[in-house]
């Protein structure tokens, strides 16, 4: 697959462009936002999306922050040599990188479905030391029943044979398929927001990594380390998330000290490209209470 995203025709009218940079860390080729002054927060994307999902989010965050928000490994405009990065660990330990060859500590973090996965786990792992979490319809529990015994073995037969990737770009050059997957999500965004994942959507290369993910996605030991975490955890739930039940958010606040949850029930997966502003005031405001405490 050599046809990548190619950053002066696919990246011409991306979302807060003029914050993007480029950057080698840790053996791969990194696009990053960075945008505002003061501490630091970082924000992960999920499985599938890249930037452009925090597209409204940025700018309001970068008022209090500077926030610095990468295309995760393969996704979007951020390349990759070899899939060894497309895991748990892997996502954990390439975000690291990224932070050294930044030369930033973040001080909170947030992250979005699987982001909020990883930015948990390097907590836990003691590679992060933020003073507080966000979780947005945060991926941390593993499928349970028949989904949990298929849904790996299919993702990874799928994630085996770079034809798939193919073949979803070329289903994917469609707007239909597109819309009715975003829809899937519970939530409803822009058409603008719908033009981006549909441009992600068409490139194999990004369908790629996304598959492998979610065929290296496990989530088992993130679970049991849960009770570990000793940092103070906001979880944000959209009440109509079709992707992430909101119950998990709810699971994941029983097991980790501290954590409370905030239920959004009139949103979906997509909470923070539906209501970008109500979301950065929800971080904004937890860092008022988590900020000034001692590390």
């Amino acid at each position: 697959m050599s046809d990548r995203l190619a950053w002066e025709r696919d990246g011409r009218d991306w979302p807060n462009r003029s914050a993007s940079r480029f950057v080698e860390a840790g053996g791969i080729h990194w696009h990053v936002q960075q945008a505002g002054q003061g501490p630091v927060l970082l924000l992960l994307h999920g499985t599938g999306a890249a930037t452009h999902s925090f597209a409204g989010m940025i700018p309001r965050l970068a008022e209090t922050f500077t926030v610095v928000a990468p295309d995760l490994p393969g996704h979007g405009f951020t390349r990759t040599t070899d899939d060894s990065s497309l895991s748990l660990p892997g996502m954990a330990a390439a975000v690291r990188s990224l932070l050294d060859a930044l030369g930033v500590d973040p001080l909170l973090v947030a992250g979005h479905s699987a982001g909020a996965a990883v930015l948990i786990r390097m907590t836990i792992d003691g590679t992060l030391a933020p003073r507080g979490i966000v979780a947005i319809n945060g991926a941390l529990m593993p499928f349970r029943g028949v989904a949990g015994h298929t849904f790996a073995p299919i993702a990874r037969v799928l994630a085996s044979n770079t034809l798939t990737a193919r073949a979803f770009a070329w289903w994917a050059e469609g707007r239909g398929p597109i819309r009715g997957i975003l829809n899937s999500t519970g939530s409803t965004i822009s058409p603008e927001g719908e033009e981006f994942y549909a441009r992600l959507a068409r490139n194999p290369h990004h369908v790629h990594a996304a598959l492998v993910m979610m065929a290296n996605w496990d989530l088992d030991r993130l679970t049991a380390d849960l009770p570990r975490l000793a940092v103070p955890l906001l979880l944000i739930a959209g009440g109509r998330d079709g992707t992430v039940p909101p119950d998990e958010s709810f699971q994941a606040r029983d097991r980790v000290p501290g954590s409370r949850v905030v239920c959004l029930r009139t949103l979906g997966h997509l909470a923070h490209e539906e209501k970008p502003a109500e979301i950065s005031g929800l971080i904004t405001e937890f860092w008022g209470e988590v900020g000034t405490k001692a590390r």
